[in-house]
């Protein structure tokens, strides 16, 4: 087993509750294994699934990159705004 940090963001951390926490995850584990274990602890996250961003250590990654121990994992969602032409 392997421990990793998770980050939550806005929306994220309105559904989870939180805005970090730890986990225990087997070795190898991916970031997809990750978002399917967090969507069963946390139903409403699918509808942010295809959406949400993950960061790995600061660094944008797919959901097939393998997690390791002490990694920092952030959940961002995705975000709008800007300026709007008057």
């Amino acid at each position: 087993m392997m421990k990793v940090k998770l980050l939550f963001f806005a929306m994220y951390r309105e559904l989870v509750g939180e805005k970090e926490r730890e986990v225990e995850l087997r070795e190898g584990s991916t970031v997809k294994d990750l978002l399917r274990r967090m969507e069963e602890e946390y139903p409403k996250l699918h509808r942010l699934h295809d959406a949400v961003m993950i960061a790995v250590n600061t660094e944008y990654v797919t959901t097939e990159t393998t997690l390791k121990e002490n990694d920092q994992v952030a959940f961002i969602p995705p975000v709008s705004g800007g300026t709007k032409d008057v």
